[in-house]
């Protein structure tokens, strides 16, 4: 029934597309032929902009959801077991569910925004209805900074995989190109409808089987001697594990009945809950305080090279499918207004390749040069995706959506659980971000900051 919508999406062109071709046919001024020339190109390029406006609403619930696992059951997955180490069993357990619950709610309040005003293609034009000029400036800066970093922890990822899994002694340099080239053709297909297709092999990957060994007689118990920034980096990472919000945007605008989202989020929101949380209380049963972040690192030699083996698509599908995200909103505001941004000419795909190229070339270069790149990045995600998954959407439902006073009969009972929602975000933007610059401190203060663009081997 999907495909037959798809296919409905794509075929007839709207009576107002056909007004506007009938009235650029009108016979040209001149009679040299250069006008009609131009007439022609002009009725060409109307074409290729209903076509691309077609083939860029296709994408369905399901695949939406598909998208979505993609974005976000990623790496998040694998630094979850240590934070249930951190935490403990019971602490974990209910900072995961509880934490699950309030993304879910976060993301329907997104896609209300989303509903209501269809213009917004990206967060960033939420940040423009928000603040005007000034917001859509701050938001365009974390949104990309933010993505590019993600690129980069993905090919960082990848490089740990490939020696892994060879036990070679070449330099992580050239797995780390490696990684970047396999992430850049990963995002070649510039419709998220394309990406989904991907995404079925990516979501199999994710269920690839986990660490196992004996159990660990003192599992449950937590870290001893747990100080308050341990305890919020573990948190900030189930978390972050959380973090889609950020991309809905983006994906709704393909959907060809958006307020079908709902159905998406929900699927997504309980995969995520019990994968995580299976995930966590699993592995930390059967490897207890040892457990490694990554996990797949706490595994046997053999074992760790079977898991990073079947963890590959995971590494660079849902690598590349933020590589998408960050170039279709690049792309299209350099070309907006334009058929170009629609990839369906010999410009737009040369375009397109060069945009996909500059980010994933600007995502090697940054994880590779940044000797803290891994804690800078937990810095960015306290900054930035506890704004765009937790405490912005609240926002969003007092300035956008609230009809009234916040205080009315109809309005009470969301705004209080919004104002809730809001608190618990704004806390971890707050003491995750403290934790994160702490955390880089006292890793110069124990010399474990490496070098920038350094070989490390096997």
């Amino acid at each position: 029934m999907e495909h037959e919508k798809e296919k409905a999406g794509s075929g007839t062109t709207p009576h107002a597309d056909e007004h506007q071709i009938e009235s650029l046919q009108q016979p040209p001024n001149d009679e040299m032929g250069e006008g009609k020339k131009a007439t022609m190109m002009s009725d060409l390029e109307i074409q290729k902009s209903i076509q691309g406006e077609a083939h860029f609403h296709r994408l369905g619930w399901k695949r939406m959801t598909i998208i979505l696992i993609v974005q976000s059951i990623a790496l998040g997955s694998l630094s979850i077991p240590k934070a249930f180490a951190i935490l403990g069993m019971v602490p974990g357990v209910i900072t995961c569910v509880c934490m699950g619950f309030v993304a879910i709610y976060a993301a329907f309040i997104v896609g209300l925004v989303k509903l209501k005003y269809p213009h917004v293609a990206h967060y960033v034009d939420a940040g423009q209805l928000l603040m005007g000029r000034f917001g859509e400036r701050v938001f365009t800066f974390a949104f990309v900074i933010l993505l590019v970093f993600v690129v980069g922890s993905h090919c960082l990822t990848g490089t740990i995989a490939f020696i892994k899994i060879t036990g070679s002694s070449i330099c992580s340099l050239t797995f780390g190109v490696v990684s970047a080239i396999i992430l850049l053709l990963c995002a070649v297909p510039p419709s998220f409808t394309e990406l989904a297709i991907l995404g079925y092999i990516d979501f199999a990957s994710i269920l690839h089987p986990g660490p196992s060994g004996g159990c660990d007689t003192l599992v449950g118990v937590g870290e001893p001697n747990l100080t308050f920034t341990e305890a919020l980096v573990a948190i900030s990472n189930i978390v972050f594990a959380y973090a889609f919000a950020g991309a809905q945007f983006s994906f709704m605008s393909e959907m060809h009945t958006p307020k079908d989202y709902t159905k998406s989020i929900l699927a997504l929101g309980s995969a995520q809950v019990l994968i995580y949380t299976i995930t966590g209380a699993v592995i930390y049963s059967f490897v207890g305080q040892t457990v490694q972040s990554p996990a797949l690192l706490s595994t046997s030699p053999l074992i760790s090279k079977i898991a990073f083996g079947c963890a590959l698509p995971v590494i660079f599908i849902s690598g590349a499918n933020n590589t998408t995200v960050v170039c279709r909103f690049l792309h299209g505001r350099i070309y907006k207004d334009t058929v170009v941004q629609y990839v369906n000419t010999t410009k737009g795909w040369v375009t397109w390749i060069i945009t996909i190229t500059g980010i994933t070339i600007l995502s090697w270069v940054v994880a590779e040069a940044i000797p803290f790149f891994s804690e800078l990045l937990g810095l960015c995600a306290a900054l930035f995706v506890s704004g765009f998954s937790f405490w912005i959407p609240p926002i969003m439902w007092f300035r956008l959506l609230k009809e009234g006073h916040w205080y009315e009969y109809h309005n009470i009972v969301r705004a209080v659980f919004n104002l809730m929602v809001f608190i618990i975000g704004f806390f971890v933007f707050v003491c995750g971000t403290y934790s994160s610059i702490d955390e880089i401190i006292m890793k110069f203060h124990s010399g474990d900051i490496s070098r920038p663009f350094s070989c490390n081997v096997a």
